[in-house]
């Protein structure tokens, strides 16, 4: 189909997604959306739905500018009337309208934005139970807490207040009506109360937009809002991407903790934010996961060994977790 050549080691992969994550039904309406560039990860997710059974649709679209970006308004229909939508894509429909519309309408959704073959292949061979229990002991933590503070040794120190917001589990199984989450998974997330974030990022990982670091970006914070963006031509990067945009897209967005032990930084977001020993920020939309920022992007930022605090209690030193599970 499309001059993709299948592969067997692909369709395991698919296979793994399609029952162990989804529990996909033989009848059930799946909607693969796709572009282009990940064309070949699209149609082995289709081929191996049809085989499965399913009432498999492929939708290919134009590539969106940017993550966050809506789909095209007959992509975003289908995915309400589907009963697993899949989405490998070069830019993030996790934080979209379409993607939570679809979720409230009772669709299982899975979004794979940016993957590779490599993490296709590599991050779907997991153990996705102790993944589950890893996400399941971070959220309970993110759960109770009022306040988390975040320090590294190269001058990261940020606090912001997490009061009365509950943490997502991004776990790899999604098999409720209206789950939704990434494929691979392997992150608790939270949205940080608006407002209440001051201090200073060092992300030293990758960042969304950019890729993997050559030299860190600083990025300040005042009363929840990034202020400052410091560093060389990747700071420059982002400054420059986040200028497009209004005072929204500089919110902190999320704050997550990855829990895959097979994730390694990679330069796609999609990897990068569920290696373990890391941490994450956002800047820009979480209204779909309990904020109430709607920005047009949502821009994760990886943090090497940090040590974290939740209510001044060890969560993480130095990038070990410190959770008995």
């Amino acid at each position: 189909m499309l001059g993709v050549e299948v592969r067997d080691e692909l369709l395991r992969a698919a296979e793994v997604a399609l029952t162990r994550c989804l529990r996909v039904k033989p009848g059930e309406s799946v909607l693969i959306i796709t572009d282009e560039p990940l064309r070949n990860i699209g149609v082995h997710l289709w081929v191996k739905a049809r085989e499965l059974g399913a009432e498999a649709i492929y939708v290919e679209m134009i590539a969106r500018k940017v993550h966050g970006e809506e789909p095209p308004k007959p992509v975003a229909e289908a995915m309400k009337a589907a009963d697993v939508v899949i989405a490998p894509t070069s830019k993030s429909l996790t934080h979209t309208v379409a993607r939570k519309e679809a979720a409230e309408k009772g669709a299982r959704v899975a979004t794979m934005p940016g993957i590779t073959e490599d993490i296709f292949l590599r991050t779907m061979s997991v153990d996705y139970e102790l993944v589950q229990k890893l996400t399941e002991a971070v959220a309970k933590v993110l759960d109770e807490g009022r306040e988390v503070r975040v320090v590294t040794s190269l001058g990261t120190d940020l606090a912001f207040s997490i009061e009365n917001r509950k943490a997502r589990r991004s776990t790899g199984v999604l098999v409720n009506p209206g789950d939704w989450g990434n494929l691979p998974s392997g992150e608790a997330y939270i949205a940080p109360v608006e407002g209440t974030a001051n201090g200073v990022v060092i992300v030293d990982g990758s960042m969304a937009g950019v890729g993997v670091l050559t030299q860190p970006i600083k990025i300040l914070f005042k009363d929840g809002v990034a202020t400052q963006i410091e560093g060389g031509s990747e700071a420059a990067k982002l400054n420059e991407l986040l200028s497009k945009y209004g005072v929204e897209a500089r919110n902190l967005g999320e704050f997550g903790v990855g829990t895959n032990p097979g994730a390694r930084v990679s330069g796609v977001v999609l990897e990068d934010e569920k290696v373990l020993g890391t941490i994450h920020i956002a800047l820009g939309s979480n209204f779909d996961f309990g904020g109430r920022i709607k920005a047009p992007v949502h821009l994760d930022g990886i943090v090497m060994k940090p040590t974290v605090y939740v209510d001044g209690r060890l969560l993480m030193k130095e990038g070990v977790l410190l959770l008995d599970i």
